[in-house]
């Protein structure tokens, strides 16, 4: 039996809006004038990606009603597609990247999930259980948040979804990051030109593409270890974005971004996050499962989630958005998955 690992770190609130999406709206430079224009470009960049999921009232089943940033605790599933320009292949591509934030008003505090892309979970668009990552590709944001609710029991409220060219132009427009890399790589480019990217061990500063690569390979440590690589890029988009060198960037940051991101967020929804950024002594949470992968009886090499692991969270997030907790999570997440196939 384990424990999930979860380490509380404090931001500053504008590390909190960058992990949340929604930092486009508050990181406005010095003159009143600036700001109102990054407001304006703000609100068409979020108009022009809106995207409405297709569900009863746009409001998940695991709700008794609507929800609002501004009164209610929510969540919001972040997802990396494996998908650009080049590939052409938004709508039917993977999920590259999962990332799950509840957020509790009151307590002024953020948890965030690192759902590994291989997880085996049952996905109900397709009435069968495979990796995760494929809900993506059945079905879009929607099988995806369906998926991760089925998974955890915990509603997912919206979803902001961002491709590979977003990450890259987003930290090109910042005049890229500076980073630790923790081991020499060799991977591809976003344009698939194979081992187009190498990096040495060691602090540097990388462009998108280098840090895109290094946030996507997955053959020198383990899933969760990704997960925890791909947040400690973010920390380090963060400390650039917030800083007095990128306040005039920003307008290409939106501008960036906003052309490859779809989200079910509307503006006046994004603006009710505003309560987390003018509070300094908001808490951001990290969140990871304990699993172990290996290859199942179709010859897939897939993560199992320890179902203990599974039901804590459960619990944890659920206690999170103040929603009703599960008398006995363990058992009924091992008599839901035990049909489901075993990696030992």
């Amino acid at each position: 039996m384990g424990r999930h690992q979860s380490t509380k770190r404090r931001f500053s609130w504008k590390k909190l809006l960058l992990y949340s999406g929604v930092f486009l709206l508050f990181l406005v430079g010095t003159g009143v004038g600036y700001a109102v224009y990054l407001y304006d470009t703000t609100a068409d960049t979020i108009a022009g990606s809106h995207e409405e999921i297709g569900r009863e009232n746009e409001t998940s089943e695991l709700r008794n009603g609507q929800v609002h940033p501004v009164e209610d605790n929510v969540s919001v599933l972040f997802i990396g597609v494996d998908s650009s320009e080049h590939r052409d292949n938004l709508e039917t591509s993977r999920s590259d990247a999962l990332l799950l934030a509840t957020f509790n008003k009151d307590q002024s505090t953020v948890k965030l999930l690192s759902i590994p892309r291989d997880s085996y979970v049952y996905i109900p668009e397709v009435d069968y259980s495979t990796k995760i990552n494929h809900a993506h590709a059945f079905g879009g944001p929607r099988a995806t948040m369906e998926t991760v609710e089925n998974f955890l029991n915990v509603p997912v409220d919206y979803f902001v979804r961002m491709n590979f060219e977003a990450f890259v132009q987003a930290v090109n427009a910042l005049g890229g990051i500076t980073f630790d890399v923790p081991y020499e790589i060799s991977e591809s480019d976003s344009n698939d030109d194979k081992n187009s990217i190498h990096l040495y061990a060691g602090e540097q500063d990388l462009n998108g593409e280098e840090a895109l690569a290094l946030a996507r390979t997955r053959k020198y440590d383990s899933a969760i270890a990704r997960g925890q690589r791909q947040q400690e890029i973010l920390r380090a988009i963060a400390d650039k974005a917030t800083s007095p060198s990128s306040v005039f960037k920003l307008e290409d940051v939106i501008v960036s971004v906003g052309s490859h991101m779809q989200t079910n967020l509307s503006f006046s929804e994004i603006q009710g996050f505003l309560s987390y950024g003018l509070d300094r002594n908001v808490s951001i949470e990290t969140v990871n499962f304990e699993g172990a992968g290996g290859y199942m009886a179709d010859g897939g090499w897939y993560y199992q989630v320890e179902d203990e692991s599974r039901a804590e969270i459960q619990q944890e997030l659920r206690e999170h958005l103040d929603l009703p907790t599960v008398k006995d999570p363990v058992t009924d997440f091992a008599e839901d998955t035990e049909d489901n196939g075993s990696i030992y």
